[in-house]
């Protein structure tokens, strides 16, 4: 469904529908390997090439930033597949120091094959010019907004100015926020990158990925990775996804407000000395505000007054908020980050992803796992 007068979130509720009398009025899991030939191969010949429950998931998620989607098994492989299609040898991948560790772990396992990962902060707009203009061959930035875990905010119209005087696609995950949230198209970016397991799907029941971008010759190659490394969406994944996406609009809304009023919360505590979260920081409030009108999104973080170990009993003395990574779901989550090998944050910081529970009852859980000092 493609009505430019219709709101982003109408059509994502009634794409894929079915009008025809007789038919499902859902788009059913096609599960099938193989499809009745059509005379010549390609996609419609073999399940790794196409499968319809993939094509109602990409509608969907091209119709909220009007783009050529392609769905992947996991963000990991839509990641891989865009450093493949865009990375070339000699290249320089351009990623952030504070974003999501595994993009650098990946960029990292990719050098031998053809680009060198650099990290760079990508809120000093002079650092990243200056990487630009620095590789001898291409690059690639890879931009991350808000940051995993830190929630940090970058500039992402100044950025893809850059990009654009380097001659240098724009990559945007864009998975704490969606589509929903921030348009990187909008902003100079080339392809939107997004974890559909997290916020996009909502109920932690799928691992998917997805790359949205309005470069069709991008789209097509990106499309020929998927199939060639098999980094193919299941079919009952991607149905789920798609019932998720109908309800994203009223579940990151509520999220969104519920995080924004437990980051003030969070910042009073006297246990807690730093709140990271778009809406209370106040160095980019105005630049997230511009990016995210709609929103700040559910993922916030803090640091307490203490240890690792003080971190580790205020997760576990939760009797609501589960401890689980990941985050997006209606189900509120937390965990201690630096628990990860790899990861940034420090050794104190609770990352907390708000669910779809009423503030008040997720305000009455922190303060007694915090408690009072």
């Amino acid at each position: 469904m493609t009505d430019p007068a219709v709101s982003a979130d109408a059509r994502l509720v009634h794409t894929g529908t079915r009008r025809q009398p007789g038919e499902p009025v859902v788009q059913p899991p096609v599960l099938a390997s193989i499809l009745v030939s059509a005379g010549q191969p390609g996609a419609d010949d073999y399940g790794r090439g196409g499968n319809a429950t993939w094509a109602a998931l990409e509608q969907a998620l091209g119709e909220i930033e009007a783009a050529d989607a392609v769905v992947f098994s996991s963000g990991q492989a839509a990641s891989m597949a865009l450093m493949l299609a865009l990375a070339r040898g000699g290249d320089t991948i351009l990623l952030p120091r504070d974003g999501y560790y595994n993009a650098r772990v990946l960029a990292d396992r990719l050098r031998p094959h053809g680009a060198a990962p650099v990290l760079v902060d990508m809120q000093d707009l002079a650092a990243v010019e200056t990487a630009l203009a620095g590789p001898p061959g291409g690059a690639v930035l890879w931009a991350e907004t808000p940051t995993n875990p830190l929630l940090r905010v970058a500039d992402l119209a100044a950025l893809g100015r850059l990009a654009a005087d380097a001659a240098a696609p724009m990559i945007v995950d864009n998975t704490v926020a969606t589509g929903l949230l921030q348009q990187p198209l909008d902003l100079g970016a080339v392809a939107s990158l997004c974890s559909l397991t997290k916020s996009a799907s909502g109920h932690s029941d799928v691992i998917l990925g997805a790359v949205m971008t309005r470069d069709a010759a991008l789209a097509e190659d990106l499309r020929s990775w998927r199939t060639l490394g098999g980094g193919i969406a299941g079919p009952v994944e991607t149905w789920l996804a798609i019932r998720g996406l109908k309800t994203l609009p009223l579940r990151i809304e509520r999220q969104s407000a519920t995080a924004l009023a437990l980051a003030g919360h969070l910042a009073a505590h006297p246990r807690v000395h730093t709140v990271h979260y778009p809406g209370v920081r106040t160095g980019t409030l105005a630049i997230a505000r511009a990016q995210m009108p709609r929103g700040f999104g559910p993922l916030l973080s803090f640091e307490l007054d203490g240890t690792a170990a003080d971190a580790d009993a205020v997760i576990a003395a939760a009797r609501l908020i589960v401890p689980a990574t990941s985050f997006g779901g209606v189900d509120s989550t937390w965990e201690r980050r630096g628990r990860w090998a790899g990861e940034t944050a420090p050794e104190s910081l609770i990352r907390l992803s708000v669910g779809i529970e009423p503030a008040e009852d997720l305000i009455a859980d922190i303060d007694q796992a915090l408690g009072r000092p």
